[in-house]
């Protein structure tokens, strides 16, 4: 059996706007789950987009292509950099490829037809499928594959618990200008050449779109938005209190940045 809430086309969005990968949008479909249902997808409005929502979990695009990637024999799937490094580590552990780039719809495309990907995604739930589709992110399809996976018997929410637990911020966004988003990642790509003596121990960084700093128990990512005048931040840890301190040096390092961009 199924049921739909706000199904009838409406471009004044009179019950709120449809943006699957707003917490706050997924509030009444949570609460129908609740009260009478196995699962719930939830779609944007020109549904490239979905929100899975189990009784457990609110499974991000990240997580999905996890899934999805169970039934397949070593797949090469691309994530873009925002995704979860439990993502990257589950996928290459279970023998397919993972490979990180470039946020945005369009890179998404571009990359899997350039290497063969059968598979990519991005956190916001845009799931594109090459495999046994046409390389696009269809969230209608990306339903019927889900179901798919709950007919052949996979448990979700207990394929989840097997991940490692980490600490993940939502997207945070820091305001700036068209003409100093990318200035800014320039000058902190500088910066993170000679570190503050305070700044967490950094593994690596990442330079595929902005910066994803890689240090011993997360990362943290600042990179230009590609459609509004924000840098775009996100932090992860097996330790919340290692995240929190990743956010703080890298808000201030921006600050900093910021400064040296006035002088």
């Amino acid at each position: 059996n199924t049921k739909g809430i706000y199904t009838d086309p409406d471009g004044t969005f009179p019950n709120h706007h449809p943006d699957p990968s707003e917490e706050h949008n997924l509030e009444d479909i949570k609460k129908l789950l609740e009260k009478e249902g196995d699962i719930a997808f939830a779609y944007d409005g020109d549904a490239d987009r979905i929100a899975v929502l189990t009784h457990k979990n609110n499974i991000k695009g990240d997580i999905m292509a996890l899934l999805f990637a169970l039934k397949m024999d070593k797949p090469t799937v691309i994530g873009e950099v925002k995704c979860s490094q439990v993502m990257y580590d589950t996928l290459r552990e279970r023998g397919a490829t993972a490979i990180m780039y470039k946020t945005g719809h369009s890179n998404l495309k571009v990359k899997m037809k350039e290497v063969g990907a059968d598979l990519a995604c991005e956190v916001s739930g845009h799931v594109f499928f090459a495999d046994r589709y046409f390389g696009y992110d269809d969230a209608i399809y990306a339903t019927l594959r889900m179901l798919e996976l709950i007919q052949q018997g996979v448990d979700l929410d207990a394929e989840i618990a097997k991940l490692p637990q980490v600490f993940s911020t939502e997207e945070i966004k820091v305001s700036t200008t068209e003409s100093e988003k990318f200035l800014l990642i320039d000058k902190l790509k500088e910066l993170l050449k000679n570190p503050p003596v305070d700044f967490p121990a950094i593994v690596e960084i990442i330079q595929v779109d902005g910066v994803r700093v890689i240090f011993d128990k997360g990362w943290g990512l600042v990179r230009a938005s590609n459609t509004t005048p924000v840098l775009v931040t996100r932090f992860e840890s097996t330790d919340k209190n290692e995240a929190l301190r990743y956010e703080a040096a890298l808000n201030a390092l921006i600050l900093d940045a910021k400064n040296k961009l006035k002088d």
